[in-house]
């Protein structure tokens, strides 16, 4: 099909929204699904206009399709997930999401997966764009993001959309708690959460959460949660105010120690709004930002350019995004320092543990029909992409390995701990996760750090030394 079928923007979408949010209150937790968004221009013709894309608000953003990640980030050509099922844990789900997936596969040539499931253990519930409370039209962009990423990035595996009946964290809990019965071996992603200074009174649903991760290290299953997109004090909104934590707090349920939390970076150099246009003449390459270019390329005429490889990644921190433009990551209040985060010098469980790009304006091309009711591409950040796609990359893990590696973290600790880190990560030590507005954060550094984790990945030197650490008793 060809791309120009499907409709290219009216305005800019989402960008005023914080990203991973949730609220807690006497009746439980809410997650709130919100992950920034622009809608591309019907200037820009997809995907002959890459890595530049247009919105109709006169921006010209980089922008990236499967192709350019998994070329940034050395993806395997060996390895696709073959035998492997992901999880997607999403509330609502969309009501278009399995003809945005054909859409999406055709417009970037990637093969459809063996099996596209979706899951409503508690039946699946009407899509009601009207309903702010639920973030219900939020949870359809965030379905088409992680549902298209996780498959793009390992597109051999089976997908399983585990819709919750709503947003709250009753309702997760229960299809998580189904879904890991259901499919031992597997890997999980969640890519939402709520800050942990709002949890008051809800140990119960925290501790339901627990179980469900316990009761999934028991059937072999890797979990990952995003780690916010709301900074170190996981701001929030409420109405048009910006609520701050008066404390660095992480965000559940990426702080639960048996967790992978997924945080964000951005390109380095990050190619600020309205800086000038860009150029690549033939046969040089040029960096975007997190990928770098083989031209001819220009951003005045979107004319196409190759990828080639990887340019450079900080912190994800995009003020001019504000709210909900800033990595997650922080010490928990819940959850005690675990034994793999030991030696860190840490007083309590610390996110993020891995990070990947996360940025706006350097964000994916998400293919989504239900937001505008015909199908339209989006430029899509925020950590709710690094959770799908680290959740691709175990799931390249296990197929490598013939078996589930299950819970990861120890394992990756031990690897960043080795003389491998090198080759296997991209460590992240520029930029901050203070969110403007807000005066709580930590800076990027050499090796682990508050802001980043480890860093991102190179997966293809990753997955075996990976496989190694989780299966033997010695690193690379």
């Amino acid at each position: 099909m060809n791309a120009k079928r499907l409709t290219l923007g009216v305005t800019l979408f989402g960008l005023l929204f914080f990203g991973l949010a949730g609220a807690a209150g006497a009746q439980g937790i809410n997650y709130i699904a919100r992950p920034p968004y622009a809608q591309v221009s019907p200037k820009t013709v997809i995907p002959n206009g890459l890595p530049y894309c247009g919105t109709t608000s006169g921006l010209t953003l980089i922008c990236y399709p499967p192709s350019f990640i998994r070329t940034a980030y050395n993806f395997p050509a060996d390895l696709d997930g073959t035998g492997q099922t992901i999880l997607i844990v999403d509330a609502y789900g969309s009501p278009t999401i399995e003809s945005d997936l054909i859409l999406f596969d055709e417009v970037f040539g990637i093969a459809p997966p063996p099996s596209f499931t979706i899951f409503c253990p508690e039946g699946c519930p009407p899509y009601n764009p009207n309903d702010k409370l639920h973030g219900v039209s939020g949870w359809s962009i965030e379905t088409s993001l992680d549902v298209e990423y996780a498959h793009a990035m390992a597109p051999g595996a089976n997908i399983v959309l585990v819709v919750a009946a709503s947003s709250t964290g009753d309702s997760v809990n229960v299809a998580e708690a189904k879904a890991i019965a259901k499919y031992p071996g597997s890997i999980m992603s969640q890519s939402f959460g709520a800050g942990e200074f709002g949890i008051h009174g809800n140990n119960v649903q925290v501790a339901q959460a627990h179980k469900n991760f316990v009761a999934a290290e028991v059937a072999g299953i890797t979990v990952l949660a995003s780690a916010g997109d709301d900074g170190a004090a996981n701001a929030f909104m409420v109405g048009m105010n910006l609520e701050i934590g008066n404390v660095a707090n992480a965000s559940f349920p990426s702080s639960d120690p048996l967790v992978l939390a997924a945080g964000g970076t951005e390109g380095n150099p990050y190619q600020a709004l309205g800086t000038g246009s860009f150029s690549c003449a033939a046969n040089t390459i040029c960096s975007t930002g997190l990928v770098t270019v083989s031209g001819p390329c220009d951003s005045a005429s979107l004319s196409d350019c190759t990828p080639v490889g990887y340019g450079g990644e900080q912190v994800w921190n995009e003020p001019d995004f504000a709210p909900g433009s800033t990595t997650g990551g922080a010490p928990s209040l819940l959850f005690g320092v675990p034994s793999y985060q030991e030696g860190l010098g840490l007083a309590s469980r610390t996110t993020p543990d891995v990070s990947y790009n996360a940025a706006i304006n350097g964000g994916v091309l998400v293919v989504n029909t239900a937001v505008l009711g015909e199908p339209t591409f989006f430029i899509v950040g925020g950590t709710s992409a690094a959770s799908p796609q680290w959740a691709a990359i175990i799931a390249l893990a296990n197929q490598s390995a013939g078996h589930p590696l299950g819970f990861v973290n120890p394992a990756i600790y031990k690897l960043a701990q080795s003389a491998a880190y090198a080759n296997d990560f991209h460590d992240i030590t520029a930029g901050n996760n203070v969110m403007a507005g807000t005066s709580v954060g930590f800076n990027a550094a050499a090796g682990w750090d508050d802001a980043s984790g480890w860093g991102t990945p190179n997966v293809t030197n990753l997955v075996p030394d990976l496989v190694a650490c989780a299966t033997t008793t010695t690193c690379p």
